[in-house]
């Protein structure tokens, strides 16, 4: 998906429409649709910057500076093409994240409990129970969960000198 929000960003910057510079992301809701009135063929730059909403209204100066740009049928056509695809990877990813959320459901308490770690969110802790599981029995202590995950240092010492103590590559 986000390749293919790219690959938009692209085509519309060999349209010389800068749309990115001004929008911090282009799969907001001013930007979807002004991207959306690009593909209907719409390319008056003041017409385009009314679009914009909430925070984006008090740019639209810059908008319109931005949205000054010569967009020809095919890259109309390869707009319309990509953003089909990225609508299409959006069902996907919420079909996935409603399957994931049932799958996951059972384990609900132990995703609150892994969650309120500072630094992980739901989607983290969903990967991290997947991986280590619910079972924490298997773990003697908290050092052998971290040593398992490669997040301990390594503690290599040779005749009373320290070695190495970098951290091996966890998944």
């Amino acid at each position: 998906r986000a390749r293919e929000l790219n690959r938009i960003q692209k085509v519309l910057e060999g349209a010389n429409i800068k749309l990115s510079s001004v929008v911090s992301d282009i799969n907001g809701m001013s930007a979807r649709l002004i991207i959306r009135a690009l593909i209907e063929g719409k390319d008056d730059p003041a017409a385009l910057a009314q679009l914009a909403k909430g925070r984006l209204k008090q740019k639209t100066e810059e908008l319109r500076r931005a949205l000054k740009g010569v967009i020809g049928p095919h890259q109309r056509m390869m707009l319309a093409e990509q953003w089909r695809h990225v609508e299409y990877l959006d069902e996907a990813i919420a079909r996935l994240d409603r399957e994931i959320e049932e799958r996951t459901s059972p384990f609900h308490e132990a995703l609150e409990l892994i969650d309120t770690i500072p630094g992980v969110g739901r989607q983290s802790a969903e990967q991290i129970a997947a991986e280590i599981g619910t079972d924490m029995s298997r773990f003697p202590t908290a050092a052998h969960l971290a040593s398992w995950a490669g997040m301990a240092p390594g503690n290599h010492e040779s005749a009373g000198k320290r070695l190495s103590g970098r951290t091996r590559k966890g998944n």
